[in-house]
């Protein structure tokens, strides 16, 4: 790859009538060509991507195998709406990575698994991403920057955050919060790591369960939200199920071992109180 204009698909200029620039041996700059798909061939020394402003609808799950040396991949303003778990399985050495302004619409669980070295994440500015997934950061050891702001959140489970030991600023600003029970414990995180949001507390507002009038979250407390203190979530309820239904099970067992017992050894009186009466004839 060299510093002037090269055709974005070599082997069959009439594919492609879009050109990207070469800054430098290992970068390649594909900003605003209007490009619907990801150009081809790339350099597999890249290191720098550039791809934002465009119209890429998708990411083959492959597309990272042969760019081993990928550090920075920016696909900002595009029309992404899903991101396939498995698509950054390969891209160890990944560093930054912009997925802000697009169409996502919900991130799973395992998608950044192996992107451990991962620094610098951006997920902003997707207005129809309105579920992360539990586990949808696990592996993220190095991160230390994650934007998520104004997308369609309504809530956020904690579990989400705390595999982020890294993490020094996340910002959450310009999400449509709701201060219902659910909220309540993701409220106690950010009350602990305010010093990570970039706008405080007083940048965050929710919209308040009774008649959705918006509260700034610096207005609030855990006394706000002392209601919900009783309040148990989905996995909760299913704790509770399960366990009820093992101790129910442990005590049919216990109960079933016990009659056997007792009615072993109701024969084995009666047996020697026969044999002691045929003794004594």
């Amino acid at each position: 790859c060299t510093s002037r204009n090269y055709n974005s698909d070599v082997s069959s200029r009439t594919n492609f009538n879009h050109s990207c620039l070469c800054p430098d041996h290992h970068t390649v700059d594909c900003q605003g060509q209007g490009l619907t798909r990801l150009p081809s061939p790339i350099p597999l020394d890249v290191r720098r991507l550039l791809l934002s402003d465009n119209w890429i609808p998708w990411i083959p799950s492959d597309f990272l195998v042969l760019y081993s040396d990928l550090v920075y991949l920016d696909l900002r303003n595009n029309s992404l709406s899903v991101l396939e778990p498995g698509t950054l399985s390969t891209s160890s050495r990944l560093v930054f990575l912009d997925l802000g302004s697009n169409n996502l619409t919900e991130i799973q669980s395992g998608t950044f698994v192996e992107s451990r070295s991962l620094i610098k994440l951006r997920l902003g500015n997707n207005p129809y991403l309105r579920l992360v997934e539990e586990d949808a950061f696990l592996g993220l050891t190095s991160l230390r920057e994650l934007e998520l702001e104004r997308n369609g959140l309504q809530g956020l489970d904690v579990g989400v955050l705390e595999p982020l030991t890294s993490l020094r600023v996340l910002r959450l600003e310009g999400n449509p919060w709701v201060c219902n029970c659910h909220f309540a414990k993701l409220f106690v995180w950010l009350t602990e790591n305010c010093h990570k949001l970039p706008m405080g507390m007083e940048g965050l507002q929710c919209s308040l369960p009774m008649d959705g009038s918006l509260m700034s979250l610096s207005l609030l407390s855990e006394a706000s939200f002392r209601e919900c203190r009783g309040y148990l979530s989905l996995t909760d309820i299913l704790i509770v199920i399960f366990s009820g239904i093992s101790v129910s099970v442990v005590a049919i067992i216990a109960s079933f071992f016990l009659a056997s017992m007792v009615h072993c050894f109701q024969r084995l009186g009666k047996a020697g109180q026969a044999d002691e009466e045929e003794g004594n004839d």
